[in-house]
């Protein structure tokens, strides 16, 4: 198993070497000059679109609402990345690795608001009346490469059978069960195989459904917990802050059961558990915002955004800052048990503690597990058809009651998860890029009709300029 660990290692530093990371961190750069700070300008308005209710009354095409398609996306984000994944950065590259978590979410808010906007325009109705799309078919019918974005659905069928869709999250519900509560593995194993398939035979509207109601509360419950902690450590929140940002440009020594960590390594488990947890150019979440009833693709666009807003500046954040003030980045402990540790440790009632990264970890997973599984079937059903769709479901719960036996390492699990989420990145990024004027002109014509339905007068200004 050692000898397997080092060669996927291997793999994983060529997949995650300097090329990705520039061309990841780099489309995000770009794409925020074009925009000019979308990000930060439109945040306001993204947020505001966040909680209307306009669209779910619109005659906008789409199988859900824009907030069932965010929430479906978000249960998709929003699980082992935030309570394992930065633990895991923070094991790897030091307190400084949360620094380049949150570099990689800057940039990757326009990244994300740029694959929602792409996969709403060219987004088509299959066979079975139910929308497809996302990086296969923006990459096909705007950069005009079909084997480019039938690699793409290869690539995302393998991330969501053997990466951040079944293994990585099947791991920590059974093994945080384990630990807390001494729950066999075979038994969570079991549970989660029979609800993961009532629910993804269902399709996309049972797993918006469920999406929209779990969601909301897992989050709040968890930023509720963190915020608890960072309350009663208030006085330590400085001290943590400056040790994060110095920590990102200065090597961390070794301390306790942390092994030290170049700024490379900080750089590197920054970036890779960033795009982990947020999913940010990754080509994921435009799959879920294609399926949106909107009749806007801009607008879509900005309620994607918000998506990883508040999956890793705001959740990963208070993940990592609660491990830091607590101590617990320097135990010998790793992923779940670690953040287990600081919350036994941060809260007032220790209990309290253990039950709520218990019960948060398995919220967290299940949904990750449901979202990427309605990911992998569009995927399928680019490459194969509707006829596709159900074989895909029959496997993807195959391997997720495979994933229940734990037969793999943690480390493994991490590495191979990691691999191909980096090849899954390659061709969207490249599309992302090649379709930045259609971005940048879609955003233009938007924000000017809506400056003229807000004011007359620049209306008549624009129509005298086009004269």
């Amino acid at each position: 198993m050692e000898n397997l660990i080092q060669i996927f290692n291997k793999i994983d530093s060529i997949v995650w070497g300097a090329p990705l990371l520039i061309l990841l961190v780099g489309t995000g750069i770009y794409l925020t000059l074009r925009l000019k700070c979308l990000q930060i300008i439109k945040l306001p308005l993204a947020l505001k679109y966040l909680f209307s209710k306009e669209d779910e009354d619109s005659s906008g095409k789409g199988d859900v609402t824009s907030f069932q398609a965010l929430c479906t996306a978000l249960a998709a984000t929003i699980g082992t990345g935030n309570i394992v994944g930065v633990a895991t950065a923070i094991k790897a590259g030091g307190p400084g690795a949360l620094f380049w978590m949150w570099m990689a979410a800057f940039f990757g808010m326009a990244t994300k608001y740029a694959e929602g906007l792409l996969a709403v325009k060219y987004r088509v109705i299959d066979k079975n009346g139910q929308m497809s799309g996302g990086p296969m078919y923006y990459i096909e019918r705007g950069l005009k490469n079909k084997w480019m974005a039938k690699l793409f659905a290869i690539f995302g069928i393998g991330v969501a059978y053997f990466g951040i869709g079944t293994f990585a999250q099947i791991n920590a519900i059974t093994e945080s069960l384990k630990d807390s509560y001494n729950v066999p593995t075979i038994t969570t194993g079991f549970i989660i195989t029979c609800l993961v398939a009532l629910v993804t035979l269902g399709g996309i509207k049972s797993i918006a459904k469920v999406s929209e109601k779990v969601v909301p509360f897992m989050a709040i419950m968890y930023i509720v917990a963190t915020l608890i902690i960072l309350v009663v450590n208030i006085k330590l929140v400085p001290a943590a802050l400056v040790l994060v940002i110095k920590s990102a440009f200065t090597p961390s020594a070794a301390v306790g059961g942390f092994l030290g960590a170049t700024v490379k390594q900080a750089i590197q488990n920054g970036v890779a558990r960033g795009v982990f947890s947020n999913e940010s150019g990754l080509g994921s979440a435009p799959i879920a915002a294609a399926a949106a009833k909107t009749k806007s693709c801009v607008r879509q666009g900005l309620i994607s955004m918000t998506g990883t807003f508040i999956d890793t500046i705001i959740v990963c954040t208070m993940t990592g800052l609660t491990l830091i003030l607590t101590g617990a980045w320097k135990s010998n402990l790793a992923g779940a048990a670690m953040t287990n540790a600081a919350f036994t440790q941060g809260m007032p009632i220790e209990v309290l503690g253990k039950f709520i990264i218990t019960v948060g970890l398995m919220f967290f997973a299940f949904t990750t597990i449901l979202g990427w599984n309605y990911y992998g079937e569009r995927c399928a059903e680019y490459l194969f058809g509707v006829k596709g769709i159900k074989p895909y479901r029959y496997i993807f719960i195959a391997i997720v009651a495979v994933g229940g036996l734990s037969i793999l390492k943690l480390d493994l699990i991490w590495i191979i998860a990691d691999i191909v989420n980096g090849l899954m990145a390659i061709p969207n990024l490249i599309a992302l890029v090649g379709l930045s004027p259609v971005v940048i002109h879609e955003t233009k014509l938007y924000f000017e009709k809506l400056k003229s339905e807000e004011s007359p007068e620049d209306e008549e200004i624009i129509m005298s300029k086009a004269l």
